[in-house]
């Protein structure tokens, strides 16, 4: 994710702007909360008017690229940003000057506000035909298990794209907004995402990436107050809820979510307008920039898997402690891909059968247990590390690790091998770190 790593919730008119952005009014003003149909309606509508976006069919190549540049990539280089690749883009690991390191920007962001460039997350949209608008809700369904039909105008889930045999293609967030359903996906994904949607929906459905948008990521303890401060309305979402606002003429699209266990925003707009307000928001001293590092430290901390490293297609949502994402009514009636499987997890899970599960670790002295690294009980070869490192928060290493069931349980006594030696373990639960999502006074 996750998000999502995230997702989403106006006011009177906008004209059209030069990037062609918006052409419509905002048909309500909000507060902050989404209302029934009001700004998030306008979305697609300004999207759409968007140059750049791409409208995909059956027709549509999609190709293997080179890595590329994010709309904010001088912005990054200009604070002496450490770039590397990732997911196909070139993107800032750590930033330099007196703010600077992964250290650092992590333990800003849990005590301010850190700005994190996510541009490379997919954006997309899915969009029913005018005579059947329920059209898009019924066919998503029969790919993702969540109940994506109950979401209210503006409301967000976290949700998965599942293989016929069980397996995660990827995580992802789904937001209804009004007109149409908005997707986020993971960017090393989007690609398989886009091939795997265009595959399943019916070519009634309209499947649309936002190729020319940026999403920035404010989070922390203060971002509320910062966002607030900036674009008036954002401060009154909540948790999993998002919204259409307006700052400096253009749109932003705002959802309070993310990926670091903080309270925060990500912001979805044009990437024409990218770098004005990723200057607007660290021109604020509660705001630095943040990169890569850190995120990936305050994710672990937070106990949010990672795709690619704790996800894959060969792990399904029971073994990945996701049953969360899996609607109770729907673990029943089923009805989406990969149901039959994932019934088979859930009884085996109900009856103690489970093959693995994935588990946080809390590891003694200070030598981090990387990914791969395997683990033991005793003399007994019983899993492998997925996601490690060393928590700035606790002052010790964590890590996230796949073990036999039978030694899942809180409070194992475990072993992870690092330069052949092994480090003493402990089943620990996640969060590592308690998440401070606001979700309402």
């Amino acid at each position: 994710m996750g998000t999502l790593e995230s997702a989403a919730s106006a006011k009177a008119a906008v004209a059209t702007e030069g990037e062609g952005r918006a052409r419509d009014a905002l048909s309500a003003k909000l507060s902050g909360h989404p209302t029934e149909g009001a700004g998030t309606t306008l979305r697609s509508e300004a999207l759409a008017a968007c140059s750049g976006t791409e409208i995909l069919s059956d027709d549509s190549e999609i190709e293997e690229r080179e890595p590329e540049l994010l709309p904010l990539d001088a912005w990054h280089r200009a604070r002496d940003a450490r770039m590397v690749s990732f997911a196909g883009y070139k993107m800032p690991i750590q930033y330099g000057g007196e703010h600077g390191g992964i250290v650092a920007e992590h333990n800003w962001t849990r005590e301010s506000a850190s700005l994190f460039d996510v541009s490379h997350m997919g954006q997309l949209s899915i969009t029913s035909p005018t005579d059947d608008p329920a059209l898009a809700t019924h066919e998503l369904e029969k790919l993702l298990p969540g109940a994506i039909g109950s979401l209210k105008p503006g409301r967000m889930r976290y949700s998965l794209l599942l293989s016929e045999n069980g397996g995660i293609i990827d995580d992802l967030m789904v937001t209804n907004a009004g007109t149409h359903l908005a997707l986020v996906v993971n960017g090393a994904r989007k690609w398989d995402d886009i091939a795997h949607l265009r595959e399943h929906l019916p070519d009634e459905v309209t499947l649309t990436h936002y190729d020319d948008f940026a999403l920035l990521a404010l989070q922390g303890p203060k971002a509320a107050d910062v966002l607030e401060a900036l674009v008036p309305g954002t401060g009154a979402l909540t948790f999993m809820t998002a919204g259409l606002f307006e700052w400096e003429g253009s749109h932003l699209w705002v959802s309070r979510a993310g990926y670091t266990g903080e309270d925060g925003f990500e912001i979805s707009l044009h990437a024409s307008k990218a770098k004005a307000l990723a200057d607007a928001l660290v021109a604020d001293e509660r705001v630095h920039p943040a990169g890569l590092g850190a995120r990936d430290s305050l994710r672990l901390e937070a106990g949010l898997p990672l795709y690619g490293h704790d996800l894959d297609e060969d792990i399904d949502p029971v073994s990945a402690d996701l049953i969360f994402a899996l609607s109770k009514k729907r673990r029943e009636s089923g009805g989406y891909l990969g149901h039959t499987a994932i019934a088979t997890r859930l009884a085996e899970a109900e009856g103690g059968t489970l093959g693995k599960r994935r588990v946080g670790l809390l590891l003694d002295g200070r030598m981090p247990a990387r990914e791969g690294a395997d683990v033991f009980a005793g003399e007994t070869h019983v899993g492998r590390v997925t996601s490690g490192g060393f928590s700035p928060s606790l002052g010790r290493p964590i890590a996230m690790a796949y073990v036999a069931a039978s030694h899942a349980g809180e409070g194992a006594a475990l072993e992870c091998e690092v330069r052949g030696k092994r480090l003493p373990a402990t089943v620990s639960p996640m969060p590592f770190v308690p998440h401070r999502y606001f979700r309402g006074s």
